[in-house]
């Protein structure tokens, strides 16, 4: 719904659209494209949107995001993560993917690879791939992660409009790691961690914040914007390299 509505998230993402630097490609990982032992990326020309949800207004089913799809960025993700990544010329862009380049890139025109989280991995295992896609920043590719660090579709239906003792913890916790490079404390949680056993779920759309976690360098800042809650459900966004892209949003 955020992109039928008019809402503070979805301004910032258009105005950080219009502060980045352009990059050449875009190598978009998102929470709605789920293996298990592989780790697939898009490699058509043309990949077709997808309209993964049910039960939205009309509006957004009518939404296309026509970007042109990139062999040779698909090829290059997959010799740099090795073993496990496949290419696969059928599959389109998510609501994960287009919905977060809408509002950034509305023309699109520059050229995209979606790549699927394998849920077969562990924390660990997916910053690694980050580490092994970091390359990826010196040849002006932006590394883009579509997710949530707070995603609880069951439980949001019945915290709607207030800011839950357990999400509020979590979002604290994460948020505090990711500022002050903790990463040990967003790779794994203890088995009695509620909190984060309910904000994170079933998993797959807090995972892909671990690949530019792994990417990151050394002299990146790191800044927080869109950091809002609601119920069981986040918008927090996080950068990496230049922060003052986000000041103000």
């Amino acid at each position: 719904m955020t992109m039928i509505t008019e809402n503070p998230e979805r301004r910032a993402m258009e105005e950080l659209g219009r502060r980045l630097p352009r990059p050449d490609a875009i190598l978009a990982i998102t929470a709605h494209w789920t293996t298990h032992g592989e780790t697939r990326l898009t490699s058509g020309t043309a990949p077709h949107t997808i309209h993964d949800f049910r039960g939205f207004p009309q509006e957004l089913f009518d939404m296309r995001y026509p970007a042109p799809g990139s062999p040779k960025l698909a090829q290059r993700a997959a010799e740099l993560i090795g073993n496990g990544a496949v290419l696969d010329d059928g599959h389109g862009f998510d609501h994960g993917v287009w919905g977060t380049l809408l509002p950034m890139f509305p023309a699109a025109e520059i050229p995209v690879v979606a790549m699927s989280v394998d849920m077969a991995l562990n924390g660990e295992e997916h910053r690694r791939i980050g580490e092994r896609l970091a390359a990826l920043r010196d040849e002006n590719v932006l590394i883009l992660a579509s997710g949530n660090l707070i995603h609880n579709i069951s439980l949001w239906r019945q915290s709607k409009g207030t800011q839950p003792e357990w999400a509020v913890d979590f979002r604290g916790r994460t948020n505090s790691a990711l500022l002050e490079r903790e990463d040990a404390g967003l790779l794994a949680f203890a088995a009695d961690d509620r909190a984060a056993h309910a904000a994170i779920n079933s998993g797959e759309h807090y995972v892909p914040l671990l690949y530019p976690l792994g990417a990151r360098q050394p002299d990146d800042e790191v800044a927080l914007f869109n950091d809002t809650l609601d119920g069981a459900l986040s918008m927090t966004s996080v950068i990496w390299g230049d922060a003052s892209l986000v000041e103000g949003l």
